[in-house]
């Protein structure tokens, strides 16, 4: 029987990639909701009164319903000032990547322990912790 550091067993473990996707997933949904939100219910008071920023109405018109979607975020003041800050987009996009692949390792090394207990019952050993 070949033993195995703890460092090592720790990347098979199904249940570390998942608790890695549930924090990401958890870290996830306040951040799109800080951009979602970042404009507040009168988007023309916050561009003028909190941001200094002068709204202009007919830039918005043209742009079609702010917030857009689901991502990227946007909630353009004006041509150049955009209320969703400048991390938002970029830490959701990292975050769908971790939660993603964190779910497939989770998959993986899953079906690993799952394949490698069967065939130890197979051969007639004790399955190990």
């Amino acid at each position: 029987m070949v033993k195995v550091s703890g460092e090592a067993r720790l990347r098979w473990n199904p249940g570390f990639w998942f608790g890695s996707s549930t924090v990401a997933g958890i870290v996830l949904v306040p951040t799109w909701l800080w951009g979602a939100l970042s404009g507040g219910l009168d988007v023309a008071e916050t561009c003028v009164l909190g941001e200094g920023q002068p709204f202009d109405a007919s830039y918005r018109q043209g742009l079609g319903p702010q917030p857009s979607g689901p991502f990227p975020l946007h909630n353009m003041c004006n041509a150049s000032y955009d209320l969703v800050p400048g991390w938002v987009n970029p830490t959701l996009a990292c975050l769908a990547v971790i939660v993603t692949g964190s779910l497939i390792a989770t998959v993986v090394t899953g079906v690993v322990q799952l394949r490698r207990a069967l065939s130890g019952r197979r051969n007639g050993e004790r399955p190990t912790a």
